[in-house]
């Protein structure tokens, strides 16, 4: 077996898992830090409600593709995954064949799901933002994301119980980076997320329900 092959078996290995958030918890992920002093050392996005992720998973309908590449040369497609909370944006070029190919052969809307890794990045106007650089992006049917909403939707609740009793070392690096982000907004975001999948009508924190509007 090649050298090639092995280094491909090794990365399969040390993969890490990919964590779960919704759109408006992961916009918000803006904190980026390495694992070590390797230049090869997993790069992790820090979530507000206390969890390392150096991959995601997202799932939601796909609104949008359009390659967004400055040059004619070569593609850089971007796409658009809105789930109950808002909106992941995920981009591909040449580093991403498969992810690539899929966004460029896919037709909006779909249910999709995407596994990458975590980017924040800063506009010329100095904001910052985050997106996903995908593994994949594949066709799901509405039970899946469905039922990743409902096990997003836990975890999160999960991670916003061990933020309020302050527990490991993850949650200590979130309230650092992250020192005015407000649990109750995320906890808010996981109740009509879950309410959306189960077609019932729960109401705003001013009172009103949600379609109000």
């Amino acid at each position: 077996m090649s050298s090639g092959a092995n280094s491909s078996n090794d990365d399969q290995m040390n993969r890490q898992p990919a964590k779960r958030a919704f759109a408006e918890e992961f916009g918000d992920a803006s904190e980026i830090f390495q694992d070590g002093d390797d230049e090869r050392s997993p790069k992790f996005a820090v979530l507000p409600t206390g969890e390392n992720a150096n991959r995601v998973l997202a799932m939601g309908t796909l609104t949008e593709t359009e390659d967004v590449a400055k040059s004619d040369d070569e593609e850089y497609w971007q796409g658009r995954v809105v789930d109950p909370t808002g909106a992941f944006f995920a981009y591909a070029g040449k580093y991403q064949p498969e992810a690539m190919a899929a966004l460029r052969s896919m037709e909006a809307p779909e249910y999709v799901a995407i596994v990458g890794k975590p980017r924040a990045w800063e506009t010329d106007d100095g904001e910052l933002r985050t997106s996903i650089t995908p593994e994949s992006v594949t066709v799901v049917s509405q039970e899946t994301r469905d039922q990743w909403v409902v096990e997003t939707g836990e975890q999160t609740l999960e991670r916003i119980a061990a933020m309020e009793a302050g527990e490991g070392e993850a949650v200590a690096r979130a309230q650092e980076a992250y020192p005015e982000a407000a649990a109750g907004d995320y906890e808010q975001g996981v109740k009509e997320a879950l309410a959306q999948v189960a077609g019932i009508e729960i109401e705003s924190e001013d009172g009103g329900s949600e379609d109000d509007e």
